[in-house]
């Protein structure tokens, strides 16, 4: 076993396996999704359950990036950690993330550059079987070409030892910074769609307080929220919908939302249905 790549764990269950049907399904996802004019994002925050579920809601924000696939470089990966407990934040040791699409290489020497930050640690186990980086994957492959991954999952971790990080990593337009996350769990529809909607508001407003219960990527998200406040961030709501709305039925569902921060005020289309 080649140590130096982390390989695929969810393909073939959170996403099809076989490379050609996966291209297809993200070439559906992607060109159904609205054509919206954004700006250039500095960041996003995207679901990351199986793409029957919540791939229409993550390809709404991964679609208009496509445009910019000769810009951005290096993507910050962040999200949190579903079946090992961590303090802090882990990044893998390896050299790659293996793919259906290919190997993406890890930026070795962002990883170095946190090397000193007393929250940050190496942990595979906390990688090894992770799905909400993982599946963000392909769907980066096919928007931006080519770039190098900074991985970190987060476990018990403030707002304010997640934006250490955040800011250690910011770098310029060729740095992309994802937030992988879902919203509320195996709720009645009714309810899940009430309180999705405060948490969209509370993520709009920069407010970084979300609790668990709102996301299961809460920790990556308040810190982000708390660079984006700092930096004069604004956001913008890019879609919201649940499993009812999409693949599942409506009795417990789980909630999707797409979020976009820009360093300037964006441009509100006239015409955005």
């Amino acid at each position: 076993m080649d140590t130096r790549v982390r390989p695929a764990a969810v393909a073939g269950a959170f996403y099809p396996e076989k490379p050609s049907t996966l291209e297809e399904q993200l070439r559906k996802l992607l060109d159904g999704a609205p054509r919206l004019p954004l700006a250039t994002p500095k960041a996003i925050i995207v679901p990351h359950a199986g793409y029957i579920y919540s791939g229409p809601v993550a390809a709404s924000i991964y679609a208009p990036l496509r445009r910019l696939s000769s810009t951005i470089h290096r993507v910050v990966l962040l999200g949190p950690t579903h079946r090992v407990a961590i303090n802090g934040l882990a990044v893998p040791s390896c050299e790659a993330f293996e793919t259906p699409l290919g190997e993406v290489p890890v930026d070795l020497e962002a990883i170095a550059a946190l090397a000193d930050l007393p929250q940050v640690g190496i942990n595979d186990a906390a990688h090894a079987q992770e799905h909400a980086l993982e599946v963000q994957l392909p769907f980066l492959i096919e928007t931006l070409e080519r770039f190098t991954l900074v991985p970190l999952v987060v476990g018990r971790a403030s707002p304010e030892e997640v934006a250490e990080v955040i800011e250690r990593l910011w770098g310029g337009d060729e740095t992309l910074i994802v937030v992988s996350s879902d919203l509320s769990h195996y709720l009645p529809y009714e309810s899940a769609w009430s309180i999705d909607g405060q948490t969209a508001q509370a993520i709009v407003a920069l407010e970084a307080n979300l609790t668990p219960h709102q996301a299961c990527g809460a920790a990556p998200i308040n810190g982000m929220l708390d660079v984006a406040r700092r930096h004069g961030l604004h956001v913008r709501m890019i879609d919201l919908r649940n499993s009812g709305d999409t693949a599942g039925d409506k009795s417990r569902v789980v909630g999707y939302g797409a979020f976009a921060f820009f360093e300037a005020a964006p441009e509100t289309p006239r015409h955005e249905h």
